[in-house]
């Protein structure tokens, strides 16, 4: 008996091998094992077995995301300085952070000064989306615009566009930081294009220190970022933070610190 009990168990490997459930296989002696001792009916050995697999695979998947996503750093809600940062309501960005907007196909602004935080939570709520398992991609204002004008050279511009237009969750960062951006007139058009495409039919975060008024002149066309900033703000949520830069507190930290030891 014991003899074919070995021949089964051998086979059963091999099946798992064949069908390449790798987590279930190395797990298998010892959940038999556990099986045995706690006497567990063979359903419930089943459902254990089928869970580890399932959570390796759900693993690997959400770092797929987060690879795709080019994400260059992970940021957590849970290391936002809340108390620091007064600017900003906390239960309103926990709120946010359930990503429930994105199912509504709706954006996400946060505007405010450099160092408040805005890059911190829009990197976190992209993390969240990934382990949501969205199709996401991060970028900042300036890549985007870069990689697009460039493409307008080689005709690999719906191309192109297609890599910022399709994901579920894109996020914008640093709207406005890189005044290199205004040489070109045409910025403005291809902003357009990524904001139009996905006007209500995906979530787009972003994150800018200028006020709306003044994108016209930062893209370089007052008239098309009239129609652009209509559609941005109409189904986007928008957050202003009026409060302390966090590089800035860091700073006179670190130099108040070089005092004492002199």
């Amino acid at each position: 008996m014991r003899e074919i009990q070995t021949q089964t168990l051998a086979k059963i490997k091999k099946h798992l091998e064949t069908l390449r459930l790798t987590k279930i296989q190395k797990a298998l002696d010892t959940e038999l094992g556990e099986a045995a001792q706690k006497g567990l009916s063979p359903t419930d050995l089943f459902e254990r077995l089928l869970s580890i697999e399932a959570d390796h695979r759900l693993e690997n998947r959400i770092e797929r995301r987060i690879k795709e996503a080019k994400l260059p750093e992970r940021k957590l809600i849970s290391d936002f300085d809340f108390e620091f940062q007064t600017g900003i309501e906390k239960t309103q960005i926990m709120e946010l952070a359930k990503l429930d907007f994105v199912k509504r196909k709706q954006g996400l602004i946060i505007a405010g000064s450099s160092g408040c935080g805005k890059s911190h939570i829009v990197k976190a709520f992209l993390l969240i989306g990934c382990q949501q398992q969205y199709r996401c991609l991060y970028t900042t204002a300036a890549k985007m615009l870069s990689e697009l004008t460039a493409s307008l050279a080689d005709n690999t511009l719906s191309r192109k566009l297609k890599n910022y237009t399709s994901p579920e969750i894109l996020c914008i960062d640093e709207v406005g930081f890189d005044r290199l951006e205004q040489q070109n007139a045409r910025n403005a058009s291809l902003f357009f294009k990524v904001i139009e495409a996905r006007y209500c039919k995906g979530s787009t975060l972003m994150t800018t220190n200028i006020d709306f008024k003044e994108l016209g002149d930062y893209l370089g066309d007052p008239v098309i970022t009239t129609a652009l900033v209509d559609r941005m703000i109409h189904h986007s949520i928008i957050i202003n933070i009026y409060g302390p830069s966090w590089r800035m507190h860091e700073s006179k930290k670190l130099n108040a610190s070089k005092k004492k030891v002199k």
